[in-house]
């Protein structure tokens, strides 16, 4: 980003960042990791994210009174809430199913190739991984020398869990921080047994941990004929913590391990199509259940991978994949998405939107689209179908080995208008007297 640099901070670190323009006029602004240096109780989460809000506005509202263009204080709003990095590697540590036998792009790894690449001496059951209804990925980034490794939801089981780690021989010792992406066990029945294997690991140092306020309520399923199917709960902030998590609750959106990593707020609900989990209900505090299909509590995960733009994690996409998507395009204007990972909920009550996703999902002009999880066989057929080879299924242990940045000067001009501060300025300069 020419014209533009920025000094960073190291995670939550209660410093200031400073954005310097080509012009030489430098923005002090408060780092975004602020709001994720405390652990925050639901009701504080909504006065944090407020009084935030309020700060943020103000500056942008100062910084564009002080006659720079929209896009360059959206230039600064993107740099400081998520950093480039070089590079981008994931691993599949729990999916719906395993295949290694389905032909797969280059920049895919089948569980046995991995296993053949660490060393497997014959191919057997007990050296493969188990597929169970849920997701995991261990996602790393690089920046020159530096790596930060998030874990993405942990799966449903802590046995599953477990042996994938080992046959994948995963470090988890290099984990700086867990998601939640919402508050269902399939997702999460496994985190006690996570936090336990990172701490044994590195150090015994808590682990940042990122969560919504609404994920620990019960949930239930009724459909249509009035059975109530409950659900089991996710793991207590009590069992969490007592097992290594250093707890950050809260609503808003956030930029961790140095920025490396983008958590989403609360996904704002905008097509028609999307109406989220159908008979999805909650245990109020009145002890009753009340409808909560829209599941406020899901967030997504996004990357930016430098000179080729976002890679967006929805583990469910209860929120509507397509809604996943305006949202992290809207967040982030001046950067394409590039590819997105997870489940996409298309399956059973919801394949009725099957047509309305893909012809939406065009517009996105993905390069990597890898349905995981609750997708569902017939999505991932209209997808390919739709898509070709853009479309990459995930399923348990497989790797994306390393997803680079490209050099390719100039790719992104027409999006994030590379210009400095006084390029911006002579050429409005030159519109106007013309």
């Amino acid at each position: 980003m020419q014209g533009l640099t920025r000094t960073s901070c190291a995670g939550a670190c209660l410093q200031s960042v400073t954005v310097e323009f080509a012009s030489g006029e430098p923005l002090a602004w408060t780092c975004p990791s602020l709001r994720t240096a405390r652990r925050c109780r639901p009701g504080r989460a909504d006065q944090e994210a407020e009084r935030q809000k309020r700060d943020d506005d103000l500056q942008l509202i100062e910084l564009g009174n002080s006659g720079f263009s929209l896009i360059e204080v959206q230039l600064v709003r993107e740099a400081l809430m998520i950093e480039p990095v070089d590079s981008l590697e994931i691993t599949v540590v729990v999916d719906n199913v395993t295949d290694s036998l389905s032909s797969t792009p280059k920049l895919v790894e089948t569980e046995f190739a991995g296993a053949w690449r660490r060393g497997m001496k014959w191919l057997g059951g007990k050296c493969l991984c188990c597929a169970a209804h849920g997701l995991s990925c261990l996602i790393t980034v690089r920046t020159g020398g530096a790596a930060h490794s998030l874990l993405f939801d942990t799966g449903p089981d802590e046995w599953v869990f477990e042996r994938n780690v080992v046959r994948l021989g995963l470090d988890l010792g290099q984990v700086g921080a867990m998601m939640l992406s919402h508050g269902h066990w399939d997702h999460a029945g496994a985190m006690p047994r996570a936090l336990q294997l990172i701490t044994l690991t590195n150090g015994g140092k808590p682990v940042p941990t990122y969560m919504h306020p609404d994920m620990f309520s019960s949930r239930a399923i009724i459909p249509p004929d009035g059975r109530l199917m409950p659900m089991e709960d996710i793991p207590s902030e009590q069992v969490l913590a007592g097992n290594g998590a250093q707890l950050v609750i809260t609503r808003d959106e956030q930029s961790v391990l140095s920025g490396s990593f983008y958590i989403s707020g609360e996904i704002a609900r905008v097509t028609p199509f999307e109406r989220g989990f159908p008979g999805q209900h909650r245990l109020n505090e009145d002890g009753e259940w009340e409808l909560d299909e829209l599941l406020m509590d899901e967030r997504f995960v996004a990357v930016h991978i430098a000179n080729k733009g976002l890679f967006v994690f929805t583990a469910c996409s209860h929120a509507g994949l397509i809604n996943v998507l305006t949202h992290a395009s809207s967040r982030f204007p001046a950067t394409p998405i590039y590819g997105v990972l997870g489940g996409f909920h298309l399956a059973g009550p919801t394949e009725s939107i099957i047509p309305d996703t893909i012809e939406a999902l065009d517009k996105f002009n993905l390069e990597v689209i890898a349905a995981a999880h609750c997708t569902g066989w017939r999505a991932i057929g209209a997808l390919a179908t739709r898509f070709g080879n853009r479309v990459v299924p995930s399923a348990v242990g497989k790797t994306f080995p390393a997803v680079k940045r490209t050099f390719r000067r100039n790719q992104f001009r027409t999006r994030t208008s590379a210009m400095s501060v006084d390029d911006h300025r002579q050429h409005r300069r030159s519109k106007c007297s013309a």
